[in-house]
């Protein structure tokens, strides 16, 4: 894997989350705000992979410095990024009140949002820039409320490992989650993960459940946990990046606004209606080579994206990227004088070792009840 690679892996990561964004399912008409928390951090993948195409000579050493930053994280051998809403529940339940009648977001909800952490770490050989698959010591995902760790996994060696702590996801969603005493019968496999210990699951045997679900030999997307196998290949990773870049060359002006303490701040600004309807345009006729199942936007669903200016705030220190911001307020119809900046935080990557004595669960219990990254905590994000 080499740096280009890694910047096409995060267009594609981009191009997933707007078709995440842009989806007219009922549950996504539902997250009106959520669709949008989605679609910035689009835009500010977008923003961060083009940096090097910038224009004018301002232009051209801020980028610059971006780009440097990034190529820098590629340098890394051990690297976590963090996101989180910088705001209080009562901007994101402004927000959310020009939904339709019964769409209202609930207080617990809006509370959950604003102050949960997702942060993701992985753990390398060889720098990440230079890493394939086998050179991966691990990774991780933990998901953090204001009392500590909600639930967690890593993926280390053939094993999947997650823990859940089910009582407090349970009061931050809202609904109330049985003892390990009163699950019914039948799903007693489940105590482990009630009682907050460590489960795991054999990604192997993920696959071959996966295949067989699909009922072909390749399975449609491979297990989310496995990593999946239907990826897009380095040269039209390439191409696609280069189109992107043309782009954001196009529509994305880079400014430095200084900065204190040794942290320089640098910002991108771009139309996000704009600019996601450029990236589209680019991406259409790479259509037969992204993954399978992959729908990009309609243009019809492009003209439903806010025709707003969006700005995102890169943070360097001694030259190392150290954070990125972006208001999503400035997507809303009408912010009502509310701020909701989206934060990413990098660092180092926390403790991804497979932990001792997890309990082994067959692969086609992994979507259920018991495993929150499957069910209820993640289906509201």
């Amino acid at each position: 894997m080499n740096v280009h690679a890694v910047r096409g892996d995060a267009v594609r990561r981009h191009k997933e989350t707007v078709i995440t964004a842009t989806s007219k399912s009922p549950a996504a008409r539902k997250r009106p705000v959520i669709r949008r928390t989605l679609a910035a951090v689009g835009c500010t993948t977008v923003l961060a992979a083009g940096t090097a195409a910038c224009g004018t000579v301002e232009n051209l050493t801020a980028g610059q410095k971006v780009d440097q930053a990034f190529e820098g994280l590629g340098e890394k051998k051990s690297l976590a990024f963090e996101f989180g809403l910088d705001a209080k529940p009562s901007a994101l339940t402004k927000l959310a009140g020009a939904a339709e009648p019964g769409d209202e977001m609930p207080p617990e909800l809006a509370e959950l949002f604003t102050q949960a952490k997702v942060k993701v770490s992985v753990e390398s050989r060889k720098p990440l820039a230079d890493s394939g698959e086998k050179d991966l010591v691990g990774t991780g995902v933990a998901i953090s409320g204001p009392d500590g760790v909600l639930a967690e996994y890593r993926l280390v060696g053939n094993y999947t490992y997650y823990r859940a702590d089910m009582k407090a996801v349970g009061d931050a969603m809202g609904f109330p989650v049985p003892s390990a005493d009163e699950l019914p019968k039948g799903e007693e496999q489940f105590k482990q993960v009630l009682e907050g210990k460590w489960v795991k699951v054999d990604n192997r045997e993920l696959d071959r459940a996966a295949k067989d679900a699909s009922g072909s030999d390749k399975a449609d997307g491979g297990s989310a946990a496995a990593g999946g196998s239907d990826e897009i290949d380095t040269k039209t990773q390439q191409k696609i990046l280069k189109a992107v870049r043309s782009v954001v060359a196009r529509e994305v002006t880079f400014s430095n606004k200084g900065g204190s303490d040794g942290v320089e701040r640098i910002v991108a600004k771009a139309s996000f209606r704009d600019l996601l309807t450029g990236v589209m345009d680019k991406l259409r006729p790479f259509a037969d080579d992204l993954p399978t199942g992959t729908e990009l936007p309609t243009d019809k669903d492009l003209k439903d994206a806010p025709d707003k200016k969006v700005a995102v705030d890169f943070s360097l220190k001694n030259g190392d990227l150290t954070r990125i911001s972006v208001d999503l307020a400035a997507l809303a119809e009408d912010a009502k004088g509310a701020r909701l900046p989206l934060v990413i935080k990098f660092g180092e990557a926390d403790d991804i070792s497979a932990p001792s004595g997890a309990t082994k669960m067959p692969a086609d219990e992994f979507g259920g009840p018991g495993n929150p990254f499957t069910s209820g905590l993640l289906s509201g994000f």
